[in-house]
């Protein structure tokens, strides 16, 4: 019996590393591919949270021809949402934020009327219609969505109202409290290998993108490493950082939050992420966009399996299909390998 079940298991554990070996054959054919726009960024699979596969490709700085790192740092776009998510949904499960009701009761000074309307709520899941803090909304708060940048920004502001901290110290915190040592606000200013973003002109040309940070930083301008990542998708999917009826609301499609995705089709979002089901397969995480920058963080939470690609060119940027290309194939590579497992 001892024999038999010690067979099974090397069985189990070469079925594990032949799968694993075919991640990696499939992706690296990807990346070298010669091609007029080559991938340039770092890449992370990880099961349980440990690394099965890691590259870095291209350049940090192209002028310079400073080779990139796995340790390098970018600007990781949308991800942010949910580092954002989980400092408001923490105030949640402390009690000092109520998610449905009315907004003017954190932030007093706003002026628009809509501040009697909308609720966090709204704010995490995008169905609030606020473009600009002094303008009425753009649809009757709660009957639409429409992705918003602006919403996370005010949660940053209403958990400092409640906090009496900056947002720049309270997002500091959750990242030290979870170990991620090379994960900041741009804010801090303690980075000290953020990469060089860059983007292809109307000419076709790489050029230095100086507009990096135009996005509120609680919506899409945080900074991370491939490494940081997956210690976060370690922590916060295994229910780590909420308590675990908070974590089953955030990765709840909530009801009217759909998004036709320029990349993805149709999209359902929970608090600060994404939630996929198709082909039986769930999927939590999100992609991201910052000028210079393009990204990606998806879990598997039944392999608990983790990818995370992060680049520093963003090509093609009047087509975002063509600028996510190595993401959404990379994540099709982890996604066909998940359903053969399955079978």
């Amino acid at each position: 019996m001892k024999y038999i079940i010690l067979l099974l298991f090397i069985n189990l554990s070469f079925v594990a590393s032949g799968q694993q070996n075919k991640i990696a054959i499939e992706i690296d054919s990807l990346i070298s591919a010669k091609t007029t726009e080559p991938f340039n960024g770092v890449i992370l699979f990880a099961e349980n949270g440990i690394t099965k596969y890691s590259k870095s490709v291209g350049y940090s700085d192209i002028e310079k021809k400073e080779p990139l790192k796995l340790y390098d740092q970018f600007v990781v776009g949308s991800i942010s949402k949910q580092f954002t998510a989980v400092l408001v949904l923490r105030e949640f499960d402390k009690g000092n934020i109520d998610l449905f009701v009315p907004i003017r009761k954190y932030l007093p000074e706003l002026t628009q009327s809509w501040a009697d309307t909308v609720t966090v709520h709204h704010l995490l899941t995008h169905m609030h219609g606020i473009s600009q803090l002094d303008k009425p909304t753009s649809f009757k708060v709660g009957t639409q969505y429409a992705y918003s940048q602006i919403g996370y920004d005010l949660l940053a502001k209403i958990i400092e109202r409640i906090s009496g901290k900056p947002f720049v110290e309270l997002s500091e915190n959750l990242f030290r409290d979870c170990g991620m040592d090379n994960t900041f606000h741009p804010g801090s200013k303690k980075y000290n290998h953020l990469v060089k973003g860059y983007a292809e002109n109307e000419n076709g040309e790489i050029v230095y993108e100086t507009e990096t940070f135009q996005n509120y930083v609680a919506a899409g301008s945080f900074i991370s490493t491939v490494d940081d990542l997956n210690v976060w998708n370690r922590l916060f999917y295994s229910g780590k950082l909420l308590r675990a009826k908070t974590m089953k609301l955030l990765k709840t499609k909530q009801k009217g939050a759909v998004r036709n995705h320029p990349v993805f089709g149709d999209t359902y979002y929970g608090y600060g992420i994404t939630v996929d089901t198709k082909d039986n397969i769930i999927q939590y995480g999100q992609t991201g966009f910052a000028p210079g920058f393009v990204s990606m963080s998806f879990y598997f939470p039944k392999n608990k399996t983790s990818i995370i690609v992060l680049e520093n060119i963003a090509y093609d940027t009047d087509d975002l299909k063509k600028t996510f290309y190595y993401h959404t194939e990379i994540l099709e590579i982890i996604r066909n390998e998940i359903k053969r497992a399955a079978n």
